[in-house]
């Protein structure tokens, strides 16, 4: 791993991270799914104008098209709708908390449902993982947590792990940011109809709200997307998902910065405890890509 690809991964990570501060500003003075919508809808014709002027195409694969629908559905849809809204009542570091632990539940899901037979060290980050959460939960809701709110937040990170599954074998065929902008646009489609029916049209309109806004659409939205996809093809995708055991840490120090978030010795020491089940999980699949590629 070169140092571009070292600083394209921390650049990858805090763009990430950084999504769940700018939320909480915007929810706290607009309608989430309206306003997660709206961001949608923004986002998604910036990249897919992009991708014509780029040459790309929207004549995608039959398995572009069905990770396209599944991935705005899961993703876009249902796990950034449910944290926007979880969101109203849940501190963003802890949003960002539950939300990092999508690649552990990816090396779950591929042991429960795939078949992946798990190496010890993955095994022995999954059981870090939980013992992490755990600590942050136990702390957290010891001292007044929202548990709706905090069940939306799972219940996203489940969808995300949905939809990350589903593009098992569905990145080939190019025009990557032609897929990325159509899966925004189905996001925005599928929230339109519950934003139209369930939130009156409120917005407590502010510089800070603007900035926030303008921010969540251009840099989590599109740039770090960008930035993973160009990671990606320089690594590998298994070798770029290392970079997710840094999402903990930037989650909860963005938060508290930005924010003003507390933070709690449990919390510090549970965020440690789930970065380096992560880091586990991914390092333990980079020996066994390597070996099938040997084989193969």
């Amino acid at each position: 791993m070169d140092i571009r690809a070292i600083f394209m991964g921390l650049a990858f990570a805090v763009m990430w991270s950084s999504a769940f501060t700018s939320a909480r500003i915007i929810v706290a003075a607009a309608p989430p799914l309206s306003a997660l919508a709206l961001r949608f809808l923004i986002s998604g014709l910036l990249a897919v104008v992009l991708a014509r002027i780029l040459g790309q195409t929207w004549r995608l694969t039959r398995s572009q098209w069905r990770a396209t629908m599944i991935f705005g559905l899961c993703q876009n849809a249902l796990y950034l709708g449910l944290m926007f809204v979880a969101m109203q009542t849940v501190e963003a570091s802890l949003a960002a908390i539950v939300a990092s632990t999508m690649p552990l539940l990816v090396a779950l899901a591929g042991w429960m449902f795939y078949g992946d037979r798990p190496r010890p060290l993955a095994l022995a980050g999954l059981f870090a993982g939980i013992l992490g959460v755990a600590l942050i939960m136990g702390a957290r809701f010891g001292g007044g947590v929202d548990p709706f709110g905090v069940a939306l937040c799972v219940a996203g990170v489940i969808a995300l792990t949905v939809a990350t599954l589903s593009l098992r074998g569905a990145t080939s065929g190019g025009n990557f940011l032609m897929v990325v902008g159509l899966q925004m646009l189905v996001g925005c489609a599928v929230l339109t109809v519950p934003a139209l029916v369930l939130e009156p049209l409120e917005v407590d309109w502010s510089v800070s709200l603007v900035v926030a806004f303008a921010y969540t659409v251009f840099v989590p939205g599109l740039a770090a997307t960008l930035v993973w996809f160009l990671l990606v093809d320089r690594i590998g995708a298994v070798r770029s998902a290392t970079f997710h055991f840094l999402n903990p840490f930037f989650g909860v120090a963005i938060a508290a910065v930005l924010l003003g978030e507390s933070l709690r010795p449990l919390d510090l020491i549970g965020v440690a405890i789930i970065a380096a089940g992560i880091l586990a999980v991914q390092l333990a699949r980079i020996p066994a890509v390597q070996d099938k590629t040997l084989k193969n």
